[in-house]
């Protein structure tokens, strides 16, 4: 399964659309989201072309293809302008082993979910692009999509690996699945 990954869009319709071109160019299977998709949240500023009803209007017309994660800037009120459900987290296979999605305010490198060695976690709210592996389990955090503290990506991830992108389609880090 091939997967086209993106967090924290904070309501930028700008980066909502980006990131959509970049799902519907893709040959993906899924779009998933990590969170932050709509508020801009009380510390940040207002990201590019800030317009959360354009950036439901965007998702909702992929919405059959997208699994999103609830991040600390989500709330209820979200569900009513979306076309897909918000959840807590999500384990997905990724060949032979597991890849667990979330925001990252709760699980992330430095407090993982119960993985084993080989498998992955994949989160955002750090606004960073990073990979690491800790105690066997890759951790990939990818950056912020419209407000990030290093370069806004997205990502494509497949049971081989991940490669962070930036929105000209270079590629930032790449890690592979051993």
């Amino acid at each position: 399964m091939k997967l086209l990954v993106a967090t924290d869009i904070h309501g930028s319709a700008y980066f909502a659309e980006r990131v959509v071109q970049k799902f519907k160019e893709s040959d993906a299977e899924l779009l998933v989201l990590l969170g932050d998709v709509y508020n801009h949240g009380p510390r940040n500023p207002f990201p590019k072309d800030y317009a959360p009803m354009r950036v439901a209007e965007l998702l909702n017309s992929v919405s059959d293809r997208i699994l999103a994660i609830q991040g600390n800037c989500d709330s209820e009120v979200d569900g009513m302008i979306s076309n897909f459900t918000f959840i807590k987290h999500n384990v997905l296979p990724l060949g032979s082993r597991k890849l667990f999605l979330t925001h990252g305010h709760v699980y992330n490198k430095d407090n993982l979910p119960p993985l084993a060695c080989g498998d992955v976690i994949m989160y955002g709210h750090f606004h960073v692009n990073e990979v690491s592996v800790v105690n066997g389990v890759y951790c990939v955090n990818l950056s912020s999509a419209s407000l990030p503290k290093d370069v806004s990506s997205y990502a494509l991830v497949d049971e081989n690996g991940v490669t962070i992108y930036d929105f000209d389609g270079n590629a930032i880090l790449t890690q592979r699945f051993n």
